[in-house]
């Protein structure tokens, strides 16, 4: 094949990896319909995270079996799996909200929420892997389009259900149902590792990990390719799988991972009650078409401004290291501080006009912390079991992220009141969701402690390092 039909062919995969992409972070768009399906369907608000946090145990627990699926069967059965069960997830889904209160019971609700959270990490999977190894030379710059496609995704659903119907849950369940399930089917199609030519070598400067290259180690082949760049990387620590349970640091990312993640999560499903309790507070005859087009806008907000923390921590992180000479777990402290602003707009924001605060507060510091995470994990246990390594720290949002949704319901179902209907509504305004808030404000100074000593630590240890190398020098 000649070098133009190769590079037309790699582009078209960037094409489609990205467009795979905009089909795969729809959970992020949970807010979006929760709250119109709650209602419809006569659920509390701890069945509704019940389900939302199914929704993200499907994304965080498949990364393991995704990961090792993608390794030896190739990008294109991911995205087939990913389409599959993102179709079967949002029409079932669809079909429970049409028929109504009881059509479904909660158990299969919960099971078509996992689908969707597997079917979005299936073809994101592929979609990373293709653009990853179609351009080994070029890769942050390839995988930045599929990573910021999968943090728009949320914004460009709930913007394309605002404007084409609004206030039409059902609609949108569909459109979901539908578009989740044929873009990542056709795009799977275009998906192909295209050869790299035998005299290849890798530059380098490629070799050096900023924020966004090591975010596209998610899928890191398995290939000639990957050991190629193992090799010139074998001065780096390989620590995997049970040997991680050994090293203090292990558990200290895992954690602030649970921590941080779960403090977003509550946020990013529950945002969309949030904003329903503050306007039926504010202004009880505000329509609930009106209603609902304030919670896709909080979605959207969530969505831009997490797309903007992974391109700021990503490049923020480059600058930490390698011009500060300064710890990447800097990067984290931000994170975690700015999650703690959030949690304190959180507890104080009554008025709904304000909410966009707290939404962009939470997407900005998601976002951030996920564009300097797996760099992080990368540069402590090094790359060579890094697919294995990533699938253990992300089961950690799914302890978290399962304790803060819960704490929120729990909360929120105490300040409800049952209507004539079976439909479920809270008049109290902040107070009916405040105190979920000061429980995570109460974690994220934990996120700021645990960062901050991060910091500490990985300063002690490098100066270790510096004074053996002067110690070796001498002599």
């Amino acid at each position: 094949m000649s070098g133009n039909r190769l590079r037309t062919a790699r582009v078209l995969s960037v094409i489609a990896a990205t467009l795979i992409s905009l089909a795969c972070g729809t959970n992020y768009a949970y807010s979006a319909w929760a709250p119109a399906f709650a209602e419809k369907l006569k659920l509390s608000s701890t069945q509704s995270n019940l389900i939302g946090t199914f929704g993200n145990l499907g994304m965080y627990s498949a990364g393991i079996p995704i990961g090792l699926l993608v390794d030896t069967r190739g990008p294109r059965p991911g995205a087939l799996l990913g389409a599959v069960s993102l179709g079967v997830g949002y029409f079932s889904l669809y079909r429970a909200y049409d028929g109504g209160p009881g059509s479904i019971s909660l158990p299969w609700l919960c099971f078509f929420a996992f689908l969707t959270g597997v079917g979005g990490c299936a073809s994101f999977a592929g979609a990373v892997k293709t653009s990853a190894l179609n351009w080994p030379d070029h890769r942050g710059a390839a995988t930045a389009f599929p990573l910021a496609a999968f943090g728009l995704s949320a914004f460009v659903f709930a913007s394309v259900s605002s404007l084409a119907f609004p206030d039409n849950t059902l609609d949108l369940l569909l459109l979901l149902a539908i578009a989740t399930f044929t873009i990542p089917f056709i795009g799977s199609f275009l998906l192909r590792i295209v050869p790299v030519p035998q005299s290849y070598d890798p530059l380098p400067g490629s070799l050096e990990r900023s924020g966004s290259d090591a975010s596209t180690l998610l899928q890191r082949s398995k290939s000639e390719d990957s050991r190629h760049i193992v090799r010139h990387l074998s001065h780096e620590p390989d620590i995997r799988g049970l040997a991680m349970l050994s090293h203090t640091k292990f558990y200290l990312l895992w954690v602030l991972m649970g921590l941080l993640t779960g403090l977003g999560i509550m946020t990013i499903n529950n945002i969309g009650s949030d904003a329903r309790a503050l306007w039926h507070h504010y202004d009880d005859s505000a329509s609930s078409e009106f209603v609902q087009e304030r919670q896709l806008m909080h979605v959207e907000i969530l969505s831009f401004m997490s797309f903007c923390g992974r391109l700021a921590s990503g490049i923020g992180s480059d600058i930490i290291v390698r011009k500060l000479g300064m710890s990447r777990f800097w990067c984290l402290f931000i994170s975690s501080t700015i999650f703690l602003f959030a949690q304190v707009c959180g507890t104080q924001i009554d008025n709904p006009h304000l909410l966009g605060f707290l939404s962009g507060l939470t997407g900005l510091a998601y976002g951030f912390l996920f564009g300097v995470y797996p760099a992080l994990v990368a540069e402590t246990f090094g790359v060579n079991g890094f697919s294995q390594n990533w699938g253990s720290m992300t089961l950690a949002p799914i302890v978290f992220g399962n304790i803060f949704n819960l704490v929120y319901g729990h909360i929120y179902d105490r300040h409800s009141i049952i209507l004539p209907g079976g439909q479920r509504d809270c008049k109290d305004g902040l107070y009916c969701y405040r105190n979920a808030y000061f429980v995570t404000l109460g974690a994220s100074l934990v996120g700021v402690g645990i960062s901050l000593w991060s910091i500490h630590h990985d300063w002690i240890a490098n100066l270790k390092k510096r004074k053996e190398r002067e110690r070796a020098r001498e002599a």
